[in-house]
């Protein structure tokens, strides 16, 4: 393995554990983070100048994951409410894994910065609405720009709601997708009997 072959093999690692250690404490400090990981204090430094850094970068990481988990669930599938479930179940899935990230990274990264991370996504979702509002299988009177910006706030707000256990766990994800399907203007009765008969997370 080449010398920067091994430095990205490093740095792979340091996030795995990181995220790990982060998630078991929260206060978890960069020497922690080290030991966990198996190298000095050093190396953690050399591929993140700081804590702030090295969480931004575990945020980065979640984003990627969301975007691509998003991009699969919509894959395929012409039906803009089904689309929308669908991604919702998916996104879920890495929602639930990183929620006490997101938690843990507004105090080194602003919301204001992790929203701008999920652009892409907002206006993929964006696409998805304004596909079902143009074929009537939505309503709302919000534009599709905007009602993005709705679900992405519901998401984050349900993902709180989980961290604080106002909601359980175990239901969330499909929770979450009907709530969006709700928003958009979908009948209740519908938008449950579309996520039920969808495969998708139990939580």
């Amino acid at each position: 393995m080449t010398s920067s072959g091994r430095a990205d093999a490093n740095r792979r690692r340091i996030e795995q554990v990181a995220l790990a250690e982060l998630l078991r404490d929260p206060d978890a400090s960069m020497d922690q983070i080290a030991r966990a990981a198996g190298v000095v204090r050093r190396t953690v430094y050399g591929h993140f100048p700081s804590r702030e850094a090295l969480i931004a970068a575990l945020v980065d990481s979640a984003v990627d994951s969301v975007a691509q988990a998003h991009a699969s669930g919509r894959e395929g599938v012409d039906d803009p409410a089904e689309a929308l479930a669908r991604a919702t179940l998916r996104v879920w899935e890495i929602a639930d894994r990183y929620r006490l990230l997101v938690a843990l990274a507004q105090r080194s990264v602003t919301m204001e910065g992790i929203r701008a991370r999920l652009t892409p996504v907002r206006e993929a979702c964006a696409a998805v609405l304004q596909q079902g509002l143009d074929e009537g299988v939505f309503t709302s009177p919000l534009p599709a720009a905007a009602l993005a910006h709705v679900h992405e706030h519901v998401l984050f707000g349900l993902m709180e709601a989980v961290n604080a256990g106002a909601l359980a766990a175990d239901r969330a994800g499909r929770s979450a997708a009907v709530t969006m399907l709700i928003s958009a203007g979908m009948p209740a009765g519908r938008a449950q009997e579309l996520v039920e008969s969808l495969p998708g997370p139990t939580g």
